[in-house]
């Protein structure tokens, strides 16, 4: 199996960071969170990469060369407009095969990709979701009413639950064609809603792992203590 792996964000929320480096070339411990991913990606069984790169593409470029020092072979396809989460995917199904990943660039996760890879597999889906339980807490106080105004509970800064997407995904590459066009913007929830609506069979995977995305200052400080104290977590999966 292939994979595409989206690196081309400008990475705002991380600004001033991202003013100088791309998102996937921020550093944990010794190597950028990029390199992690496609040594995991690597040790999964995935036997080629396409990064899909616009911003700051050419220290990407740079650094990851044709993969070989990684033990990985890598194509780039350059999105020359913003074409979101998954509309650089239309550029690269030829390659992909019949079943690909596709994956943000900036993850910090000890999720095991090759049991997720096996689980799609196995399964009729067109397209499996990784997926993270979070808890999400509102930091506001909470009033519900009725119809007269009437204060009918109260809830100091609720916290729930709540499945989120891991920007992780193995799909089906007949069963998305026709939902992407080249060079046309397009993003995963608009993706997966219009194939929902279509029948198409979506599946989501949850594993018992570690995920952290970077996008945010305080995501990417504790991504990176969170390396260096458990680093044998996201090692794991990352050497043969």
């Amino acid at each position: 199996m292939k994979a595409i792996v989206l690196a081309g964000g400008k990475g705002s929320r991380l600004y001033p960071y991202s003013a100088t480096l791309p998102k996937p070339l921020m550093p944990l411990g010794n190597m950028p969170v990029l390199e992690l991913l496609l040594r995991q990606l690597r040790h999964a069984g995935i036997e080629e990469v396409v990064l899909a790169v616009n911003y700051l593409r050419h220290l990407i470029e740079a650094f990851f060369g044709d993969g070989a020092r990684f033990g990985i072979p890598i194509q780039y396809s350059v999105e020359h407009e913003p074409l979101g989460t998954a509309g650089p995917m239309a550029a690269a199904l030829d390659r992909m095969g019949e079943h690909f990943m596709l994956l943000n660039g900036d993850l910090l996760t000890s999720l095991d990709f090759r049991e997720m890879m096996d689980s799609h597999l196995a399964s009729t889906a067109d397209v499996t979701i990784g997926v993270f339980e979070r808890e999400v807490t509102i930091d506001f106080g909470l009033i519900d009413v009725d119809s007269q105004m009437r204060m009918v509970d109260y809830r100091e800064k609720p916290s729930h639950k709540q499945l989120i997407s891991m920007g992780v995904y193995v799909i089906r590459t007949a069963a998305v064609r026709q939902f992407v066009k080249p060079d046309e913007r397009l993003d995963m929830p608009q993706l997966l809603m219009t194939m929902m609506r279509a029948g198409r069979d979506l599946r989501c995977h949850r594993q018992d792992c570690v995920w952290l995305d970077i996008g945010r200052p305080d995501d990417f400080a504790l991504a990176q203590e969170m390396f260096e104290t458990e680093m044998h977590i996201f090692q794991r999966f990352s050497t043969k």
